[in-house]
């Protein structure tokens, strides 16, 4: 639709007005103009009439007995389902305060008493104009809605499924997560998936902004990881950022980067080898010792080409949990603009460990990261994975 035209059907203008000499005049001069005019006496029968066959203007006196056009205006406007009409209030009045109410109302115009027929006929095809821009907009924000709802169902549908393995010689593994979006589609994606029997790659990315590029760029890496399509091996965690650096430039993807901890885990040498491309810290947990964050410094993926990565290892406890996360968990903020930060986060994460069952960790620092918020809904997507080992 061209949205500097009106619609070939003929637009609905309910005029709403106790004079009905007013009324008589008003309807003539627009129906002249091609429009379907209906006509109300009072503020009850306009508003039942708008419900019965809802317009896309409404001319309505300020002052009528009853419900007066303030009144009108506020029920329409908060009326969903009557597709937000354009409203112009007709009004002697013409002080500063009186039109701060009436725009406070919801009024979207204001036509003086006595009324110009010219004014009148320019005023109310400004309106209709701006009805259908509006509601072609609303028709767009829909359609966007809808299309970054498929795109998040579809990010949500590379997430592994839960992990249970044992094995008779080394370490059983046990893998949870949880996977809060944010209001917008975001960049966080991780996987996890068998190398060999013996050897398992976890990885966890995050990538820089919001929405669908940011959501792509997250998932090309995902399916490559996934599939193994580099040409690296995949057992060495620095080879494979290095792969990752010089594939995912920030110059080729819109400005966008990304951060990455990736690691394989040797469960009959109970070894984990890992590195991370400014990524937070995993934390590896045992009871009886202190948290180990597990990072090496470095910068993220796509910032710099040539950049030497570089693995380090780390043995595994007989029997513990390794936690990989986002910073959505801990870049919070409360109502008073304090942040709940990375120290204060591995430091609950550490207490829940140590006083939940592993099955419940993940939902408790869940509740304990909204609760220091104050709300359910987040700024940035939030990931937590957590891998229980045991001999």
């Amino acid at each position: 639709m061209n949205l500097r035209q009106i619609p070939r059907s003929k637009p609905k203008i309910l005029v709403i007005d106790d004079d009905p000499i007013l009324c008589e005049i008003l309807n003539n001069v627009l129906a002249q103009q091609g429009y379907l005019v209906s006509v109300a006496g009072d503020g009850e029968q306009g508003l039942a009439q708008a419900q019965a066959q809802p317009p896309e203007l409404i001319i309505c006196d300020w002052m009528m007995p009853g419900m007066d056009g303030l009144e009108l205006c506020r029920r329409v406007k908060a009326d969903a389902s009557l597709g937000m009409p354009f409203f112009i209030l007709l009004t002697a009045r013409s002080g500063k305060g009186d039109l701060i109410r009436g725009l406070d109302m919801g009024a979207d115009e204001f036509l003086a008493k006595p009324v110009d027929p010219e004014e009148l006929q320019a005023r109310v095809r400004a309106g209709l104009r701006l009805h259908y821009l509006s509601q072609e907009l609303q028709t767009q924000k829909q359609h966007l809605e809808t299309e970054l709802a498929r795109a998040a169902e579809y990010v949500h549908s590379l997430l592994p499924a839960p992990l249970q393995s044992s094995t008779d010689s080394g370490l059983s593994l046990q893998i949870r997560w949880r996977f809060i979006p944010s209001a917008q589609l975001g960049g966080d994606c991780f996987n996890y998936h068998w190398l060999d029997p013996d050897h398992l790659a976890v990885y966890l990315l995050d990538v820089s902004g919001h929405g669908v590029g940011a959501a792509l760029l997250s998932v090309s890496v995902i399916n490559l990881l996934r599939s193994r399509s580099l040409p690296v091996d995949f057992y060495k965690p620095d080879r494979v950022l290095v792969a990752l650096n010089e594939a995912f430039p920030m110059a080729d993807n819109d400005g966008l980067w990304f951060t990455l901890w990736y690691g394989v885990i040797d469960r009959k040498l109970k070894r984990l080898t890992y590195a991370s491309a400014g990524h937070p810290p995993a934390v590896l947990l045992a009871e009886g010792q202190k948290p180990v964050r597990l990072r090496v410094p470095a910068i993220p993926v796509g910032l710099k080409s040539k950049f030497s990565y570089v693995s380090a290892t780390q043995v595994l406890p007989e029997v513990g949990r390794l936690y990989l996360f986002s910073d959505g968990v801990y870049e919070l903020m409360n109502s008073e603009d304090q942040a709940w930060g990375m120290e204060a986060f591995i430091q609950a994460l550490t207490i829940s460990d140590t006083q939940e069952e592993p099955a419940q960790v993940l939902d408790r620092m869940l509740q304990q990261a909204y609760t220091f918020q104050g709300s359910s809904q987040l700024e940035d997507d939030l990931s937590l994975v957590q891998i229980c080992l045991e001999a």
